[in-house]
């Protein structure tokens, strides 16, 4: 069951505390080295689904290592941020963020107790980008001089994008959650794994 997308998200989710030592520790370039390795597990994130389904790799341990690495890696860089920069990253945002990938991981875990997929959605594959690109900018916002005011903008996206998309998937899915099950799950899309929320 370690196959390489699962080794991968491993790495992934063991790349979490060194990308936090640099990114709270001062030291010359602290910001272009956080940037490579917040990068560097993101694309392990693209990297481990797409090898995971080439090589027919998808596995139990797979589709609960892929979304738990997702939200360790998107939290602990937001919660980094909020001490790096608290004027340019408030921790109400953060807290709004965090929460709606708990709650729609919640959602997709008693969803797995019934045998139901919930398939990835548009939304969902557009949060993931401008988080990535929100944290991206975030981490480097002092080397950005007159584009500092991106980053800024990125984040409020990435959250007005974030709630849109968790509400979206409590809407699509409302009959589960008011338990009716008079229903059947839609099929997952083939571009990305099911557990990518």
């Amino acid at each position: 069951m370690l196959n390489l997308p699962n080794l991968l998200s491993l790495f992934r989710i063991l790349l979490v505390p060194l990308l936090v030592v640099v990114l709270l520790t001062k030291f010359p370039e602290k910001e272009l080295v956080g940037l490579g390795l917040f990068l560097l597990a993101a694309l392990t994130d693209f990297l481990d689904g797409f090898l995971a389904r080439r090589n027919r790799q998808v596995t139990r341990l797979g589709k609960l290592l892929d979304p738990a690495a997702d939200k360790v890696l998107t939290s602990a860089a937001f919660i980094s941020l909020v001490e790096m920069n608290p004027h340019t990253t408030p921790a109400w945002i953060v807290v709004t963020i965090i929460a709606r990938e708990f709650s729609v991981g919640a959602l997709r875990s008693f969803a797995a107790l019934e045998q139901i997929v919930i398939p990835a959605s548009l939304s969902g594959k557009v949060k993931t980008v401008s988080q990535i690109v929100a944290i991206s900018l975030l981490i480097f916002y002092n080397k950005l001089g007159e584009f500092q005011h991106l980053a800024p903008i990125c984040l409020w996206v990435a959250l007005v994008i974030s709630v849109y998309s968790g509400l979206e998937y409590f809407l699509r899915f409302r009959k589960f959650v008011t338990g009716d099950k008079s229903w059947t799950s839609p099929e997952p899309e083939n571009d990305l794994p099911e557990n990518r929320l």
